[in-house]
């Protein structure tokens, strides 16, 4: 009985190809993942010493060097700068200029800067547009009216209904050359977000001095509602309404002209960590893995229920232990893998996917190397036996999770399908940067929940028993990347969508 049971293991191993290592160091590897590992480490990068990890700051550098630390002690080769784990992007702590920046109507100066209308913003970027504005408004009805708008117009949104996120994504498909937000703020709130505008925002560096994003503003409603009143249009239109069907408004006459510019008051820079564990394969050595995580969070916030400090222990201190739990597994894998493996921690990944976006435009290997991204973001909360993988769908790399997950009942963890298709999560993690530049990935997370981004996101509250299961998931899958002899392949309608 003994001999027909190790036969029935040894023929469960090959099929996963697991023999390419012993299954000893298979044993001794996935025996490394415990819960008390994982919630050790992730105390450390989640204390509040740690002020919140935000790109960038000191505290940010001192979780890279822990990193850095710990994958040198697994033996992992550098994939950073100057032979170093680190890997540096320049960020610009950036400014709206008034002398560059400003808003016309018809050619004459119209809102003041500051005053009437903020300009720019996080992640926005600088530019001119002009032409004739759109005004949309309402609260009920679908996205059909917003077909009337040309792409590449200004844009002013007065309202867009009960169903917002849906509406904000169908706008963005018009490609947008302005966006106006007109705000309600009483006169107070206003104030005090006219003066937060002058401090200096950090802004991703490389895309040009003034960063990434798109032209954008905020202006008081009583100033739209003047410009109205003032070409004969009815001022109500930006009085909020939830049962006025959503109105979409061509402003003939009025000819909207919007310049942003930004200044440097500072330039700084924040750190990726890349280690990379060499594959045994003399040919397949040369294609790559990559696990990845963002290390950074949102910093120090206003005070909820006397705490200010916004830990990010879920988000993503759970997946950033997860990629260092793995380099740790695969670091007692003996052979080692047939691909090589790179195990990466990102920041800037809350300012719009900063790091990644620098990783994936200046990977230490060439990119068309990297065969897959698996990307762990928020894996340690929520259901005791399932993860959502995301992007299952787009590769083949969906069928060969489904296989090894099926392989090991043990684990008692289902990966399932994406169930909030609605709020677009596939492109808002650092595996998208992989993905639009033809990487097949997949995203494990386990969604969000009333500790999101906020200061009671804490180390006490993560499942470490739940996280190890996943990761020891994430670690069976990594070893049948790594040694399958076909690297993944899109599906080839995904691929049309997502990369070309």
């Amino acid at each position: 009985m003994r001999r027909i049971i190790t036969l029935l293991a040894a023929s469960s191993l090959a099929a996963t190809g697991l023999l390419a290592q012993t299954p000893a160091s298979v044993q001794q590897a996935v025996a490394s993942i415990t819960p008390q590992d994982i919630e050790h480490r992730i105390g450390i990068i989640a204390d509040d010493s740690m002020r919140g990890r935000d790109t960038p700051s000191p505290e940010l550098d001192e979780t890279a060097q822990y990193i850095a630390g710990q994958f040198q002690r697994f033996g992992l080769k550098p994939g950073g700068d100057d032979g170093t784990f680190l890997q540096h992007y320049g960020i610009g702590m950036m400014v709206v200029d008034p002398a560059t920046s400003g808003v016309t109507v018809n050619g004459t100066k119209a809102w003041t800067a500051g005053e009437q209308v903020i300009l720019g913003g996080r992640g926005a970027a600088s530019g001119s547009a002009s032409g004739t504005p759109y005004l949309i408004s309402g609260g009920t009805g679908d996205s059909t009216a917003l077909a009337s708008i040309p792409k590449g117009s200004i844009i002013l949104i007065a309202g867009l209904g009960r169903n917002a996120r849906s509406m904000f994504r169908t706008l963005m498909e018009l490609e947008p050359s302005a966006l106006v937000m007109v705000s309600q703020m009483d006169p107070q709130a206003w104030s005090r977000m006219a003066a937060n505008s002058t401090t200096p925002r950090p802004q991703l560096l490389g895309q040009g001095e003034e960063g990434g994003g798109r032209l954008t503003a905020q202006v008081q409603a009583s100033a739209v509602a003047d410009l109205l009143r003032q070409h004969g249009f009815d001022p109500a239109l930006v009085e909020p309404d939830p049962n006025r069907p959503l109105t979409v408004v061509k402003l003939d006459g009025i000819d909207l002209g919007m310049t942003v510019g930004y200044k440097m008051a500072e330039r700084l820079s924040a750190p990726n960590v890349v280690g990379i564990l060499e594959g045994s394969d003399p040919t397949l050595k040369n294609e790559y893995l990559v696990y990845s995580a963002h290390m950074d969070h949102i910093g120090v916030g206003r005070i909820v229920n006397g705490d200010s400090i916004n830990n990010g222990a879920d988000d993503d201190a759970s997946g950033t232990i997860g990629v260092v739990e793995l380099a740790e597994a695969f670091s007692r894998l003996d052979p080692r893998p047939k691909r090589s493996i790179i195990f990466l921690t990102v920041s800037g990944e809350e300012h719009g996917l900063w790091g990644s976006e620098h990783f994936a435009a200046n990977p230490p290997v060439p990119i068309g190397q990297i065969v897959a991204d698996l990307n762990a973001d928020m894996i340690g909360r929520n259901w005791k036996d399932t993860i959502v993988v995301i992007g299952k769908e787009h590769s083949d790399l969906g069928v060969t999770l489904n296989r090894v997950n099926a392989e090991h009942p043990e684990l008692d963890m289902t990966a399932i399908d994406d169930i909030w298709p609605e709020e677009n999560f596939y492109s808002r993690s650092d595996h998208y940067n992989f993905a639009r530049r033809g990487v097949p990935v997949l995203f494990f997370f386990n969604g969000t929940h009333p500790d999101y981004h906020r200061p009671s996101d804490e180390v006490s509250k993560i499942d470490a028993e739940k996280e190890s299961r996943i990761v020891k998931l994430m670690l069976y899958l990594g070893i049948d990347i790594a040694n399958a002899p076909q690297r993944p392949k899109w599906n080839p309608e995904s691929y049309e969508k997502i990369v070309s």
